[in-house]
Formats: structure tokens, C-alpha cells, sequence
């Protein structure tokens, strides 16, 4: 997410924040529906009812984080509608975003903004920067996964996955085996090198696995050497376009541990729901 849509959501979000005597922030639930772009009440109240579920499984009242209100809104010709609404804490607003679609740019960035409990942008973006970065590795696992259950349904074989992947590396990292790399990157050799490489790197590698696991269905590719092939074409063709904007992976330094920083980032979730500021 760009640093200029992480800052021009943060407002909106701040602008729409309000404070009790008490100094507790909260938001009203019709302005969340609109800022995380649900265009029925109908279907954004079904997902505050799951979020008050996981609200009461972790030991927390729902009382004090979705408080029940009345408001009076204007109508046409002069006339006034009352309609239901909620004053959300930021745990409340929190729970709801858990329920949504990650891949609406809004509710990703919401996601990580009801995480912290500051309105700092450097930890906004930061934490974003994080979360997509889990998020990529994630989804590299569940492709991988596919492609190596397709692999052993096509060849008969597990162990064929693995010189699969190796062979695919080599391609993406310009001759490189995955060896190297780690030996490079100053890598553990039995830790995979996926867990310590950049998001732009991580998506790289997932791209050309989703292309090969939808060429071995599209061709009925059934053998090691032919998805192999396969594999190795899409590595470099996706090589191709790093260096053409100028990225060279295997010249990208390493990052933090993914397994330290999921921890880190479940570690600040489960502070969320322990004594969460409420509403009284």
C-alpha cells in the first residue's frame, strides 16, 4: 500500500473518531460502514454481530464496546427518521475489521489501524508494511502447497516438488541455487529461504508458482521434467520483469525473520483484547 493511500485513510479515519468525557475514543457504526465501503447496513450489521461474538469469547463485555443508540436523521420535505447505530471502541472497530475481505484496500488498512493503539503514521505504515509482507508469505505457503499436491498427483512422486522448487529458484535469482542464496543471505540451510526474503521477492516467487500450477492443469503436464520446464519458464520470465524495472532479487538484502515477525504481530493483537479501553 502506498504511503500517500496509507496517509489519506488515516485522516478519513481520524476525521471521523470521536472522544467521551472519559477520553475514550470510539467511532459510530454507520460512518465505519461507509469507510470501509459496505454499501447495506444489512450486511455490515451481520458482521458486528460475529465481531461481538469473538468480543464475549474473549472475557469482554459487549456492553462496553458496541453500546446500542438512537439517531435522528433528516428526510425529505422537513420530516426526521429515527435509525439504530452504535458508539464502537477501537477494540470493537478492530473485531469487525477481522471479519472483512483483506483484499479491499480499506479494510487491510483498517485491519492495522484498529491494531495499534496510537494514531502515529509511521507505526501505521510500518505495521502495513509487516502485515503485507505476512500476507505474501502466506500466500506463497498455500501455492506451494497446491503445486506440490498437483505435482505428486501428476508424477507419483514427493520428492519431486522439492527439485521442482530448486530448480525454479535458480531461474528467478539468476543462476543462483537456493543454496547459495541462503549461504548469501547469511540463512540458516534448514530454514526456507522464503521466510527471510522481501515482500517483492516473496510475491515474485508466488506469481511464477501460480502460473506453473495453472499450466500443469491447463496442459496436463505429467512429468518431472516437463513441469520442471514449466516452472523454470515462469521464474525467468518473472526475473525478466524485476530487472526491467530495475529490481535484482538476489541483490535484495534479507529481512526479519517472518516466524519473529508473526510472532510479533500476534503478540500485539492478543495485547488488543486484554483490558481494552471501554466505553462506559
Amino acid at each position: 500500500m502506498k504511503p500517500e493511500i496509507i496517509q489519506s485513510l488515516t485522516k478519513n479515519f481520524e476525521e471521523h473518531s470521536y472522544t467521551t468525557e472519559e477520553g475514550i475514543e470510539f467511532w459510530f457504526a454507520r460512518d465505519l460502514q461507509h469507510l470501509l465501503g459496505y454499501a447495506k447496513w444489512e450486511n455490515f450489521n451481520k458482521v458486528i454481530t460475529k465481531a461481538k461474538i469473538y468480543c464475549e469469547v474473549s472475557n469482554n463485555e459487549i456492553s462496553n464496546h458496541f453500546p446500542d443508540i438512537r439517531k435522528t436523521i433528516p428526510m425529505p420535505k422537513g420530516a426526521k427518521k429515527e435509525i439504530q447505530d452504535l458508539m464502537l471502541t477501537r477494540y470493537a472497530c478492530y473485531l469487525i475489521t477481522q471479519n472483512g475481505d483483506p483484499r479491499k484496500e480499506a479494510i487491510a488498512f483498517a485491519q492495522n489501524y484498529f491494531a495499534i493503539q496510537t494514531r502515529k503514521f509511521e507505526l501505521i505504515e510500518k505495521r502495513i508494511k509487516d502485515w503485507e509482507r505476512l500476507q505474501a508469505r502466506q500466500k506463497l505457503t498455500y501455492s506451494e502447497k497446491e503445486l506440490s499436491e498437483l505435482i505428486y498427483e501428476q508424477t507419483g512422486n514427493d520428492r519431486n516438488f522439492g527439485i521442482i522448487r530448486s530448480k525454479g529458484d535458480q531461474a528467478l535469482f539468476g543462476g543462483k541455487t537456493t543454496k547459495q542464496m541462503k549461504k548469501r543471505l547469511g540463512i540458516s540451510q534448514n530454514r526456507p529461504l522464503a521466510d527471510f526474503l522481501p515482500t517483492i521477492t516473496i510475491k515474485a516467487k508466488d506469481f511464477a508458482t501460480e502460473i506453473t500450477v495453472f499450466n500443469t492443469k491447463e496442459k496436463s503436464l505429467n512429468t518431472e521434467g516437463k513441469i520442471s520446464a514449466e516452472h523454470i519458464t515462469n521464474n525467468r520470465s518473472v526475473r525478466k520483469i524485476l530487472l526491467e524495472r530495475g529490481i535484482n532479487p538476489e541483490n535484495l538484502p534479507p529481512e526479519e525473520d517472518i516466524k519473529k515477525l508473526e510472532r510479533r504481530v500476534t503478540s500485539e493483537e492478543k495485547k488488543l483484547g486484554k483490558n481494552p479501553k471501554k466505553l462506559k
